[in-house]
């Protein structure tokens, strides 16, 4: 089986009415990509018809797989897929597509050279947020500055829910994740920095989403106490125990 250059995985709740404009504009922009590629729809547990969407857009589409996982949970929704993903790059992208896809070469070679993830970033310079309300913006650089003070100083929007991972990078981080909700990208990046990976932030264009499912003060206080269990992993000796 031919291993594919870039697998995009989609972790999917809820999500009937935005998915199938977000396939639709994936498929357009692949099919004018030299490289080839899959999707891959992460169904987690969800009430509403977001696996029959899916299903409807693979009958058409032979590149694209789903995966039913009962489990809730975003980060668990995306271990599974980018583990089960085929591709030397695998790419994280939330169902909303507020970052337009078109962007997603800026995080794959020739664009970028030399790193071994790629997150997203709305604040690095360069980027660009649209239709942001500005509660929602200082919202967001609080929670960041709390992340920085406590476990990833330097990294400035590690939120954004687009990231791109190599292949083998992959293999070694996803295995050793423990945090199976909104955290889980703090824990890949905490894993990321004790390996001493090259971590790169894409400056991207941003679209708010009025429909986001992210509460900032219910998630920055699942975040704090999430980091503080990173923290006690470590202290552990949890990550440095064969997956």
């Amino acid at each position: 089986m031919t291993t594919p250059f870039l697998s995009i995985i989609i972790p999917a709740y809820n999500e009937e009415s935005r998915l199938p404009r977000t396939l639709e504009r994936v498929f357009v922009f692949l099919k004018t990509q030299p490289f080839s590629s899959e999707i891959i729809v992460v169904e987690n547990g969800s009430s509403d018809r977001t696996l029959e969407v899916a299903h409807e857009f693979s009958e058409h589409h032979p590149n694209m797989n789903i995966i039913r996982e009962e489990k809730r949970g975003k980060g668990n929704a995306v271990r599974r897929g980018m583990l089960e993903a085929r591709g030397e790059y695998r790419f994280i992208c939330d169902a909303d597509l507020s970052m337009p896809i078109e962007e997603v070469q800026k995080f794959l070679p020739p664009a970028i050279e030399d790193f071994d993830l790629a997150i997203g970033s709305r604040e690095a310079p360069g980027a660009i947020r649209y239709n942001e309300p500005s509660y929602r913006h200082w919202g967001g650089r609080a929670i960041n500055l709390l992340i920085r003070l406590l476990i990833l100083p330097g990294l400035n929007d590690t939120q954004c829910g687009f990231k791109c991972f190599r292949a083998d990078v992959v293999e070694d981080l996803f295995p050793r994740q423990t945090l199976m909700g909104w955290s889980f990208d703090i824990e890949l990046l905490y894993l990321a920095r004790r390996k001493r990976l090259r971590i790169k932030e894409i400056p991207i264009h941003w679209y708010f989403d009025p429909d986001s499912k992210v509460s900032a003060v219910r998630d920055a206080l699942r975040m704090i106490g999430d980091i503080f269990q990173i923290h006690l992993n470590s202290a552990r000796g949890r990550y440095d125990l064969k997956p």
